[in-house]
């Protein structure tokens, strides 16, 4: 499943811990300016080196003391201890925001592998409808707190849906919706 590629290259990148402070803040693939004008910089630096850093620190401290548990492991029961929900799903979103974006003259070469497309058209209608329930889901109010919006796909692979989730919840998170989904 060619769309499932990039997921799983990312999460194996963040999957395992190394050992104590097993998780890290990943370097971004890009420039802090680099998606300027939609992200200035200093928001992104911010972000990056702040708020991620933070969840990361802390989810490094709630963990302290047991048994190393893979990122996107952690994430599956996540709504049944608040510091892994709220630093660990701080740390696997953050993660997976920084690799989903790029640079808009980078952005503006890329387009849906043909499996995507046709994932899209059966889900939405075309892009263009997908674009439009995103940026409803994604309005100001839509979302509770510092939350989140989700392209996921079910786990047969079939079906695709936009979500939002409120602060640091995610798709991955067995009880966040009716069923686990992945982002991609």
């Amino acid at each position: 499943r060619d769309i499932f590629k990039k997921a799983a290259a990312f999460g194996a990148a963040i999957a395992a811990p190394a050992a104590a402070n097993a998780y890290s803040v990943p370097d971004l693939p890009y420039a802090f300016e680099a998606l300027e004008p939609y992200i200035d910089a200093p928001t992104m630096k911010i972000h990056h080196d702040k708020h991620h850093a933070t969840y990361v620190a802390n989810i490094n401290k709630a963990t302290e003391g047991k048994d190393e548990v893979p990122i996107l492991d952690l994430m599956e029961n996540a709504l049944d201890a608040t510091p892994v929900r709220n630093s660990g799903g701080g740390h696997y979103n953050h993660a997976f925001f920084w690799t989903e974006m790029a640079p808009p003259d980078e952005a503006a070469k890329t387009k849906p592998s043909d499996q995507l497309q046709g994932l899209i058209d059966k889900s939405f209608g075309s892009t263009d409808k997908m674009k439009e329930e995103w940026e409803a889901k994604a309005a100001p109010g839509a979302v509770f707190g510092s939350g989140w919006v989700w392209l996921v796909v079910n786990e047969k692979g079939d079906e695709l849906s936009i979500v939002g989730t409120p602060n640091q919840d995610n798709p991955l998170m067995k009880g966040v919706l009716d069923e686990v989904a992945f982002p991609i």
